[in-house]
């Protein structure tokens, strides 16, 4: 059976870590292979390493034809979406492969938006109709959903993709660095980026803290003119209370009483 393995299809989705891929060799020998490779034509779509682990040790697979994908972005729909399922793909895998999948919808929405084309002019015939257009997919919120995170982390991983340095990439795809720490990184100049990765993990996670710490509004200082201000009205304030206790002993002296809400009358 002539199956090609595309390197890029391979490397769409993260490589599992090496523990995993151990966890999967001794499942396929002590198992075999149970679920078959899935193909388009004779490329290989899903399976990439259960194809090579059953190589490698000669062990028997069954493969299936994908008869749906018509495209290359049909084939990267489908594994996003299968992906996406998996409980063992981290939140910030899930994230990207959402964000992902906004662009090919999106990129494919714009291009049918281009060839609308709503009669044939050639024998004044109606068009034939055209497949529907893909529902959209583009709010953070949308995402968030589809990826099971929040739509901050959304927000975060787009700065993530956009902003950050490979190293920093590679240390939150590994787990060392959390989503939130990659991005405060990421607001860093790439050379300060590249210089705290090499540095070590302890260093990226420093780097995320002093970030954080710098973006903290400092409470602000009283200026002069206010401190004056504020002596000011205290001045007022003692000199309105000696003034009223002068007004209650003038009233005394007269035979009046004191009413219980002087302080208020005054103030009418």
């Amino acid at each position: 059976m002539h199956i090609v393995v595309n390197e890029e299809l391979k490397a769409y989705i993260d490589p599992l870590t090496p523990d995993e891929y151990e966890s999967l060799e001794r499942s396929l020998l002590s198992e075999g292979c149970r679920d078959a490779l899935v193909l388009w034509g004779d490329t290989l779509v899903d399976g990439h390493n259960r194809y090579g682990i059953c190589r490698k040790h000669d062990i028997p697979f069954q493969t299936v034809q994908n008869e749906r994908f018509r495209s290359i972005d049909d084939v990267h729909l489908w594994m996003i979406e299968q992906h996406l399922g998996r409980r063992s793909v981290s939140d910030f895998q899930r994230g990207v492969l959402a964000l992902r999948k906004r662009e090919i919808l999106a990129e494919r929405r714009a291009q049918l938006a281009e060839s609308d084309v709503p009669f044939d002019t050639t024998d004044a015939q109606p068009a034939a109709p055209k497949p529907p257009k893909p529902a959209p997919v583009d709010s953070r919120k949308d995402i968030a959903r589809e990826a099971r995170i929040s739509s901050n982390q959304v927000g975060m991983i787009e700065k993530i993709r956009k902003e950050a340095a490979p190293e920093v990439v590679a240390a939150v795809k590994s787990g060392a660095l959390s989503i939130s720490a990659a991005a405060a990184v990421a607001s860093l100049p790439e050379d300060e980026q590249r210089a705290a990765a090499t540095a070590g993990d302890d260093e990226l996670k420093q780097a995320a803290k002093r970030v954080r710490e710098s973006k903290r509004k400092p409470r602000e200082k009283p200026t002069d003119e206010v401190k004056a201000l504020r002596e000011q009205v205290a001045d007022l304030e003692a000199e309105n209370r000696n003034l009223r206790r002068e007004i209650d002993a003038l009233r005394v002296r007269l035979g009046e009483s004191v009413p219980e809400d002087a302080d208020e009358a005054l103030a009418e």
